[in-house]
């Protein structure tokens, strides 16, 4: 994909961010892997619903911009450490969607082991990264380890990050954490989700990895009344299982 194809799905995601309501004021970041260690990410200081593809930046592998007029924003690093945790990351998300935040605010555990398509998309897990000081090493590391089961985490007193091989599959998702989570409070309030079978989770959770594969799991252009970003990426070649399908034949096994 070339650089300004790029640059319209990042500024489009932002909007979708913005539109959504999973940031506001200032709040959240985008950034995506470009080659030689460079990062095309947002800017500080602005409206993510206000974002255009000529506001963003190139950052060098040192941190320093070597396109765009605005600075950098200050968690870039934790951005940095999730690129290095795992070469098929190829865009990373950090947004404040309420309900998936209030979970980790509360440092209440999200699942989602109690549906089985959640588990197929996100995985048996969303952890929770431990709070650190913004720039402290151990959240780099600990977002690292995370992120090596995982493709969406809660950061504790912070927000909801996710990852994925395009700008679309990340925001999907963020958009999946957060309707986990709506499901998980509204299952609180009836006496609690009851979650499935250890046996069953790890089956399902077999059929969607690995997660970093498009192909697998939440992935762009998909059918369920997906949404698309104005410049979707191109399909990768080649037949992709259907969600429904991979959660059809791992519970067959438990019928």
């Amino acid at each position: 994909m070339n650089l300004e194809a790029l640059r319209a799905q990042v500024a489009d995601t932002a909007r979708a961010l913005h539109s959504r309501g999973w940031v506001a004021n200032h709040d959240g970041n985008i950034s995506a892997r470009l080659d030689n260690g460079r990062v095309l990410c947002t800017p500080t200081a602005v409206s993510k619903g206000d974002v255009r593809p000529e506001w963003l930046l190139v950052l060098d592998p040192q941190g320093n911009v070597v396109e765009g007029s605005r600075r950098s924003f200050s968690e870039m690093q934790l951005h940095r450490a999730a690129f290095a945790a795992r070469p098929d990351i190829g865009v990373v998300l950090h947004a404040h969607p309420p309900t998936a935040t209030g979970f980790a605010v509360a440092g209440v555990e999200l699942g989602p082991a109690f549906m089985a398509e959640p588990v197929v998309s996100l995985g048996a897990t969303i952890p929770t990264v431990p709070f650190f000081p913004p720039g402290d090493p151990r959240l780099d590391r600990a977002l690292a380890d995370a992120l090596r089961s995982a493709d969406a985490v809660l950061l504790a007193n912070h927000g909801v990050l996710t990852v994925g091989g395009s700008c679309e599959q990340a925001l999907l998702r963020m958009e999946l954490v957060e309707h986990v989570a709506k499901i998980k409070l509204v299952a609180a309030q009836l006496g609690g989700a009851r979650p499935l079978a250890p046996s069953v989770v790890g089956k399902l959770a077999a059929k969607g990895r690995p997660a970093s594969d498009p192909s697998f799991g939440v992935r762009p252009g998909g059918g369920g009344g997906e949404r698309r970003l104005a410049n979707p990426p191109a399909p990768n070649e080649g037949p992709r299982p259907d969600l429904d399908q991979l959660v059809d034949e791992a519970l067959k096994r438990f019928r």
